[in-house]
């Protein structure tokens, strides 16, 4: 005979429900993946993209096709790392801006180093943001006019020193336009006599230092360009970002290979 009691147990086993054993669906464990995904909670900062977070969670969830909540976690492992190096990145970038911002106010030091055995690159009145600024085309055109400003001082200050009837008309109609008006300004202010003596005076004083330096500059503006970003680049205060995304590389891998293992070991080949 049957017990009564051994039935009744059974039949009370029988209506328990059981706990599914097997790998979760793909798409279920998708949907769960931002739903409940611990780390996606405490990932994205709140003034991040958590919308551009879900879509990178998402492509590695498609790539990997998850069965169960390790492969989740360690999916979601992977997205959190990725969006780190993203920081790293940003971080990164504005360390390097900040230190072009500190380079561009240093005229004055730049422009002399990037050409150390050159005499007279003062840099004095430079803006390295006009010099940083200019096209190819703009480069070949301060060259020239520099050169020209430079050949016409250098006439107009031989004519002066030779003397002569009209030297001074004659000096004065050597010079560049620009220089022109630059020294009337100076003969309205009554700073200088507006005779041979005085625009003598102009040329050596004001004229020659900058037409020197400026053509100075504009020969050596891809070395003082190159000096500038050199210096701003301020390698020195990446060391710990660099030191950073390495330990994210490796946590990366790491990740990675656990993944990628345990997905071999659930493949029906290794059974």
């Amino acid at each position: 005979m049957h017990s009564t009691t051994s039935s009744s147990s059974d039949s009370t086993v029988s209506l328990l429900p059981t706990a599914d054993k097997s790998p979760q669906p793909y798409e279920v464990v998708r949907f769960n993946a931002l739903k409940h995904g611990i780390l996606s909670r405490y990932t994205v900062l709140s003034h991040e993209n958590h919308a551009d977070y879900e879509s990178l969670v998402n492509s590695l969830m498609d790539e990997h096709l998850p069965a169960g909540a390790t492969e989740q976690h360690l999916i979601e492992e992977l997205a959190s790392v990725i969006w780190r190096k993203r920081r790293v990145l940003q971080a990164e970038g504005a360390t390097i801006n900040k230190g072009l911002k500190e380079s561009a106010r240093s005229a004055k030091t730049i422009i002399p180093a990037a050409a150390p055995f050159e005499m007279g690159l003062s840099g004095e009145g430079t803006d390295i943001r006009n010099l940083m600024d200019l096209k190819p085309e703009d480069v070949t055109e301060s060259q020239r006019t520099a050169r020209h400003d430079l050949d016409a001082t250098n006439k107009a200050a031989a004519i002066l020193r030779k003397g002569g009837d009209r030297a001074y008309d004659r000096a004065l109609r050597a010079l560049m336009p620009d220089t022109r008006e630059w020294w009337q300004s100076y003969v309205d202010e009554e700073e200088y006599p507006a005779d041979a003596t005085g625009l003598a005076a102009f040329i050596s004083e004001h004229v020659t230092p900058f037409v020197y330096q400026q053509e100075k500059e504009s020969r050596h503006h891809g070395a003082i360009v190159n000096q500038a970003l050199g210096e701003g680049l301020q390698a020195y205060k990446l060391e710990k970002l660099s030191r950073y995304e390495t330990h994210l590389d490796r946590k990366f891998e790491r990740t990675l290979a656990m993944l990628i293992k345990l997905k071999d070991l659930r493949s029906p080949r290794a059974a």
